[in-house]
């Protein structure tokens, strides 16, 4: 653990906290850095509640190595109740129009102030890895079911929350964060989530990319990525490929294509499908879609059984469709590229529920469970930052869980002598010299 904890330090990252986030009365404890440092410990360690405080309490040499004790569970709690603002939840409430019942609050003075810590991280990342010039964001939606009484019900037919993550996919590190109630939809105001990615991108960036669901195909969002002289973002162009909710327009066009249009994009996963894709041509949505400017380019895929067979929905062809402002790439590799983002934001979505704890919510609090995840997403982020700035490259695609197994997991004693503090560790020496150089490469704040 001391090696996570050089990690967060030497990005600067108790200094942000302190800067951003001012919640304590009294000089009494833990101070606001304190607390943030000991949830990324415990997010790290594979803690998934707040009684596993009570655990990390009870190792004398993790307090010992670190410097200051782990908060209580109680502590730890109080500590998450800060960032909860039922004021905003109200002002929410109250400009929600006739008929409409999902609403978003906007952040309190805490909640924004830990979204600044993040983004102090990304850039801190961007001034160290100065060579990284390219930056595709994928933004995604995933649902965590919860059975707490504040829990809203999901699209999936349960009760939970439905958090919208932005993820800077060449980096692997999370830019951006919205906590969301279970019943607001995907598809509702994405824009002010990848505004928020876009603007924490270090200003090393020179090449600016989106990708996006179905849940994306939105006019706001399209909009604003489509104007290069957006006053909120970046200049210049973003190259995006959005996936498109089908309509019967849209379905009628693809229905018309000649078949000798098609050419091969891929086969499924299991070889019983054959995927072929073509340009539209001369495709124009309505208005109330995202018919503005100049015109965009739509790709169609075909998906076919390669048996005379059905599909389990009963259907004998599936089309799909992606928009882009992307002309010069041929569609096979836009394809690609735009199904790369399975591999990257969903795949992070996996790691925060079932790695880091964001999977459970810690009470029925919104501002309090917001933080949690934030928390969650702060950790992942630190990890990243740890495996690419000081670990061997072969740990790069390491999950967190592998990282316990490989390093934090370690048997270890603490020993006093000649007035020094001596950890004895269980391992080999080769991984002794890879951990010490990490901590070379991670130098402390001067």
């Amino acid at each position: 653990m001391p090696l996570l904890v050089q990690a967060f330090r030497s990005l600067g990252l108790p200094g942000s906290v302190r800067q951003h986030i001012e919640i304590k009365q009294r000089q009494r404890g833990l101070d606001e850095a304190g607390y943030v440092e000991s949830f990324v410990i415990m997010n790290a360690a594979g803690g998934e509640c707040l009684d596993d405080f009570q655990r990390l309490r009870e190792d004398g040499g993790l307090t010992q190595l670190i410097g200051h004790e782990m908060p209580s569970p109680e502590a730890a709690r109080k500590f998450l109740y800060e960032f909860h603002d039922e004021s905003t939840i109200s002002e929410a409430q109250q400009q929600l129009q006739l008929g409409q019942v999902s609403y978003i609050p906007q952040e309190g003075k805490h909640l924004r102030g830990l979204a600044e810590v993040n983004q102090d991280l990304v850039r801190e990342m961007g001034k160290r890895c100065v060579d990284q010039k390219i930056a595709t964001i994928d933004l995604d939606s995933t649902v965590i079911e919860s059975w707490k009484k504040q829990a809203q019900p999901t699209y999936q037919g349960g009760k939970g929350y439905q958090p919208m993550l932005a993820v800077w996919a060449e980096m692997n590190l999370i830019v951006a964060d919205e906590f969301r109630d279970g019943n607001v939809p995907a598809q509702q105001a994405p824009l002010p989530a990848a505004q928020r990615a876009f603007q924490a991108l270090p200003e090393t960036v020179i090449e600016h990319y989106f990708r996006g669901d179905s849940a994306c195909y939105e006019k706001q969002l399209i909009r604003w990525l489509r104007d290069e002289n957006r006053e909120t973002g970046p200049k210049g162009k973003i190259g995006f490929a959005i996936s498109v909710r089908m309509n019967p327009k849209l379905k009628e066009k693809i229905l018309r294509l000649n078949d000798s249009l098609w050419k091969p994009y891929s086969d499924s996963e299991d070889g019983t499908a054959i995927k072929e894709c073509t340009d539209l041509n001369n495709y124009w949505p309505d208005a109330n879609e995202i018919h503005e400017g100049d015109p965009l380019r739509f790709v169609a895929i075909r998906i076919r059984p390669r048996q005379e067979e059905l599909f389990g929905d009963g259907s004998a062809v599936k089309h799909f469709v992606v928009v882009t402002n992307v002309w010069e790439c041929p569609a096979k590799k836009l394809l690609e590229w735009h199904r790369e983002k399975a591999g990257s934001i969903e795949a992070i979505h996996d790691v925060l529920k079932n790695d880091l704890g964001a999977g459970v919510m810690p009470c029925g609090r919104f501002g309090a469970n917001a933080a949690w995840l934030r928390l969650a997403v702060i950790t992942h982020n630190v990890l990243t930052a740890l495996k690419r700035l000081a670990l061997p490259a072969e740990m790069l695609p390491a999950r967190p869980k592998r990282m316990r197994f490989l390093i934090f997991h370690t048997p270890a004693r603490i020993i006093h002598h000649a007035r020094q503090i001596v950890c004895r560790l269980v391992t080999t020496m080769e991984n002794l010299r890879i951990w010490s150089e990490a901590l070379t490469l991670i130098p402390l704040p001067g």
